[in-house]
C-alpha cells in the first residue's frame, strides 16, 4: 500500500495544539479511578460469604442506576447515529468505485489486525498455560457459582444461524425492527450490521439522486448533529457514571475473583496490551509516518469511553468526535471506518475469543491439536467480524466456536466472573483498533487536487 507524501509525523502545527484538548479524559480518569478504589474497599469491608451487608447492598442500588443513566444516554442514539453519520459518509464518497477503494482498505486493515490479535494471544495461552494452574476445587466452585448464567449463554449460542443465513439476513426485511433490536443485541436478524447495511444502501440511492434529495441530506445532517449533541450532554455525566458503573462492578467481585482466575486474566491484558502498544505503533508508524505517542494521547477520551461503557456503539460518536478533533482525519473516512468498524472490526474481542478457548480447553484437559488451534484462530478472527458491539456480546459466540473443537460450552461458567472487566480492557482494544484503521486508511487516501487559480 503506497502512501502519498502527505501522510508524515504530525506537524508542527499538531504537535503545538493546546493541551486543554486532552484534558477532557482526566476527569473520566479520574472517576474511573475512584470508582475502583471505592468499590475494592467496599468489598472488603462489607461483602460476607458472596453476600453484602445492606450497607454495601444499599450502595450498590444507588450506585448502579446512576451509571445505567449514563449508559442510557450513550445508547439511545446510537442506532440514529449510526444511520445518519454512515449514510452521509457514502453520499460524501459519492462513486461507488471510491466506496469499494475505502472498504477493501478497510477490509484488509481489519483483517491483519484481527489475524495478528488472535495469533498474540494463542501463542500467549501456548507459552505460559494458565490454564494448569486452577485446580479442581476452583473449577469446580466456579462452575457452580455461575451456573445459571452458563445455561442462559447456552441456550443464546444453540440459536446460531448458519453463514449462508447470516449473509442473507444482512439485508434488513423489516429496518425499523432491526433497529428497535441493535443495541441490546435483541434483534431476530443481524441488528446493527443490517442497519449498516441499510444506511449504506441509503447512502448510494441519494448520492444517485443528490439534487433530489437535498432535503433528506439535511434531515440526515441534523440527526446527526443532535445525537453529537446528546453526546456532549452524556459526556458531562462520564466521570460520575463511569466512576458508579466501576464502582458496582468491584464491590461486588472484589479480589477474591481477581486472584483466582489471575493467570488467566494475566494472559488476556498482557495479550491486549501487545497488541494495543504494538501491532497499532508498528501499523502507525509503517503505513500513516505518524507518531504513535501522540496517537494514544490524542484518542484518550475514547479509550477511557470505552472502558467505562464496556460497548463499541456506545463509544462510537465519541470516537468519531475524537477522529475529527483531534486526528483531524476527513470525515466522510471517519464516519465509514468507525460506524462499520464498530461491529466489524473487533479484534480485541477476537483475541479474547482465542485466549478463553484454549485456556478452557486446558482446564477441562482437551487436547487441541495445530490443525484445530489454527480452526480456533480462523474462526475467533470470523467471530470478532460480528460480534456485538454490546458488553458481553461475544460470549454466545465463544460457545460455538467452542463446541466446534470439543471443549465443553458449559465450562465458560469458569471465566463469567471475571468477564465483564475483561470486556472493559478489550472494548478498549477494539475502539482504539478503529481509529487506529481510520487513521490508516485516511492517510492513504490521495490527496485532493489543488483547486484551480483563474488567471
Amino acid at each position: 500500500m503506497v502512501l502519498p507524501a502527505k501522510a508524515q509525523f504530525m506537524s508542527d502545527e499538531a504537535s503545538s495544539r493546546p493541551s486543554h484538548k486532552h484534558q477532557s479524559a482526566l476527569p473520566i480518569l479520574l472517576g474511573l479511578l475512584a470508582g475502583l478504589v471505592l468499590g475494592l474497599i467496599a468489598n472488603a469491608l462489607g461483602m460476607r460469604d458472596g453476600r453484602p451487608d445492606r450497607w454495601l447492598a444499599v450502595a450498590i442500588s444507588v450506585a448502579q442506576p446512576v451509571g445505567k443513566v449514563f449508559l442510557r444516554l450513550m445508547f439511545m442514539v446510537v442506532v440514529p447515529f449510526v444511520f445518519a453519520a454512515l449514510s452521509l459518509a457514502v453520499v460524501e464518497i459519492g462513486e461507488p468505485r471510491r466506496l469499494g477503494r475505502l472498504g477493501l482498505k478497510t477490509l484488509v486493515l481489519t483483517g491483519v489486525f484481527s489475524a495478528t490479535a488472535v495469533l498474540i494471544g494463542v501463542t500467549l495461552v501456548n507459552v505460559f498455560q494458565p490454564g494448569h494452574v486452577l485446580s479442581e476445587q476452583q473449577r469446580t466452585q466456579l462452575a457452580a457459582r455461575y451456573e445459571a448464567d452458563s445455561a442462559r449463554l447456552a441456550a443464546h449460542a444453540k440459536q446460531a444461524k448458519s453463514l449462508a443465513d447470516t449473509l442473507v439476513d444482512m439485508l434488513p426485511e423489516n429496518p425499523l425492527q432491526e433497529m428497535v433490536g441493535a443495541v441490546d443485541g435483541s434483534s431476530k436478524g443481524n441488528g446493527m450490521l443490517a442497519v449498516m447495511c441499510f444506511a449504506l444502501c441509503a447512502g448510494l440511492a441519494i448520492a444517485a439522486r443528490r439534487e433530489e434529495c437535498q432535503t433528506l441530506v439535511a434531515w440526515l445532517q441534523g440527526v446527526q448533529t443532535a445525537a453529537m449533541v446528546i453526546i456532549g450532554f452524556a459526556l458531562k455525566l462520564a466521570p460520575v457514571g463511569a466512576g458508579c458503573l466501576v464502582f458496582a462492578i468491584t464491590a461486588q467481585l472484589g479480589m477474591d475473583i481477581l486472584r483466582t482466575l489471575f493467570w488467566f486474566a494475566a494472559t488476556v491484558i498482557a495479550g491486549l496490551l501487545l497488541q494495543l502498544f504494538g501491532t497499532y505503533s508498528a501499523m502507525l508508524v509503517s503505513l500513516s509516518r505518524r507518531s504513535p505517542w501522540r496517537f494514544y494521547r490524542d484518542v484518550s477520551p475514547a479509550m477511557l469511553t470505552a472502558f467505562a461503557t464496556s460497548s463499541s456503539n456506545a463509544t462510537l460518536p465519541t470516537a468519531i468526535r475524537v477522529a475529527d478533533d483531534e486526528l483531524k482525519l476527513p470525515q466522510h473516512v471517519s464516519r465509514f471506518v468507525l460506524t462499520v468498524g464498530a461491529t466489524g472490526n473487533q479484534n480485541g474481542t477476537a483475541l479474547y475469543e482465542g485466549v478463553v478457548i484454549l485456556f478452557l480447553a486446558q482446564v477441562m484437559g482437551v487436547e487441541l491439536n495445530f490443525g484445530q488451534q489454527l480452526q480456533v484462530v480462523l474462526m475467533s478472527v470470523l467471530a470478532g467480524i460480528g460480534t456485538a458491539g454490546i458488553p458481553g456480546g461475544s460470549l454466545p459466540l465463544v460457545m460455538v466456536v467452542m463446541r466446534s473443537v470439543g471443549v465443553p460450552p458449559e465450562s465458560i461458567a469458569i471465566i463469567l466472573g471475571i468477564d465483564r472487566l475483561l470486556d472493559m480492557c478489550r472494548t478498549v482494544v477494539n475502539v482504539t483498533g478503529d481509529l487506529a484503521v481510520a487513521t490508516c486508511v485516511a492517510d492513504a487516501e490521495p490527496a485532493p487536487a489543488p483547486p484551480v487559480e483563474s488567471a
